[in-house]
């Protein structure tokens, strides 16, 4: 090869490689806050299978795809919410019930469900045989949680006042390890996985009163993104990517070649469960594994009547003051919406699938 050769095919590359540099530093950056849950634990997967780079100034296919650069960042669930309502993130996964206090100051935007919890929740106790029994007694959870809201509905659905049992507000993981310990004191705690299935695993006398598979489909775990993020230049890009990047590995979850191997890898980024366990898990966790699935699941009247009934709970339960002004359909259309449940970004998804084209 002679030098002039030489130099051209030189700077070829190097052209290639400030392109690509340049094309990176020019991607809008956008951070997603995510927690330990088999619906969330997915953005760590796409992570680790390369489908995204979690750093800042990195991009993975589908990023370079819709021009956007994704930042992860792992957290504790509380700080998750902390973070999101004070406007330190993008974006967070967070239940639809832990969304309405954040509303209230941060116009949101809820693009995806993740999932809904099926069993995944528990009320568990010692020596309680019916759920009549615990009348006088104290059952031990996180206040003004879901945790909370599945124990109101369940005693609603039975017809016993709440008021005739006592709810002692506790952290979720305490509760458990009191119970674990076999503290006497601890006869009834309310708890969700992986908390349910250690404490389970220890305590062999330990039953399962009642669990979230009472009240299907109103736990709902989803990514919601602040609005005026989704204005900000690359917004809807960030949007249709997250959603893009969930369902692809919901696709590797669902081929019986890779659905293991994805699983077990679910599995280590939520408490390091194992195949056995996180089977387990999977039983109490209903994944929404298509974007026709969470188009019609956000579209229903069943999730209508559901925030129904959260925000009424949320307000009677001083969880937030007032009932936000919420609806859902496409953000951009929507003004003076504290929280809105946006169709488009899983119908574009859809669409794109359906066609073979993703729809930047």
């Amino acid at each position: 090869m002679n030098k002039g050769m030489a130099l051209i095919l030189i700077s070829a590359l190097f052209f290639c490689c400030f392109s690509q540099a340049a094309s990176n530093s020019a991607a809008p950056v956008f951070s997603l806050a995510w927690s330990e849950w088999p619906g969330w634990s997915v953005f760590g997967v796409a992570h680790e299978i390369g489908l995204i780079d979690g750093a800042s100034g990195k991009m993975g296919p589908v990023e370079k795809q819709y021009n956007v650069d994704i930042e992860l960042k792992e957290m504790e669930y509380d700080p998750c919410i902390a973070a999101y309502g004070a406007g330190q993130v993008d974006a967070a996964c967070l239940t639809n019930m832990d969304t309405l206090p954040c509303c209230g100051g941060r116009s949101s935007v809820a693009i995806l469900p993740n999932d809904t919890s099926n069993g995944g929740d528990m009320c568990i106790t010692i020596g309680i045989n019916r759920v009549e029994d615990l009348k006088g007694k104290t059952v031990y959870g996180l206040e003004k949680s879901v945790s909370q809201y599945l124990f109101s509905r369940y005693l609603e659905m039975k017809n016993i006042p709440e008021n005739d049992v006592k709810w002692v507000n506790m952290d979720p993981g305490a509760a458990a390890l009191a119970m674990q310990q076999g503290n006497k004191q601890y006869e009834a705690i309310v708890v969700w996985n992986p908390f349910c299935l250690q404490t389970l695993n220890t305590r062999k006398d330990a039953k399962v009163l009642f669990d979230s598979s009472a009240i299907p489909g109103e736990i709902v775990d989803m990514v919601v993104v602040a609005k005026d993020s989704l204005a900000r230049e690359g917004g809807d890009n960030f949007g249709l990517a997250v959603v893009d990047t969930y369902f692809k590995v919901m696709q590797r979850l669902e081929d019986p070649k890779t659905a293991y191997q994805t699983l077990v890898m679910i599995g280590e980024k939520f408490s390091n469960l194992d195949l056995e366990q996180m089977k387990k898990v999977r039983q109490g966790t209903k994944y929404i594994t298509t974007a026709e699935e969470a188009l019609n699941f956000f579209r229903s009247h069943e999730f209508t009547r559901t925030m129904v009934k959260v925000i009424d709970f949320c307000v009677s339960h001083q969880v937030i003051e007032k009932a936000p002004v919420w609806g859902g359909g496409d953000y951009r259309y929507l003004d003076d919406t504290d929280m809105i449940f946006d169709h488009t970004f899983v119908r574009r998804i859809a669409e794109a699938g359906k066609s073979g084209k993703a729809k930047p």
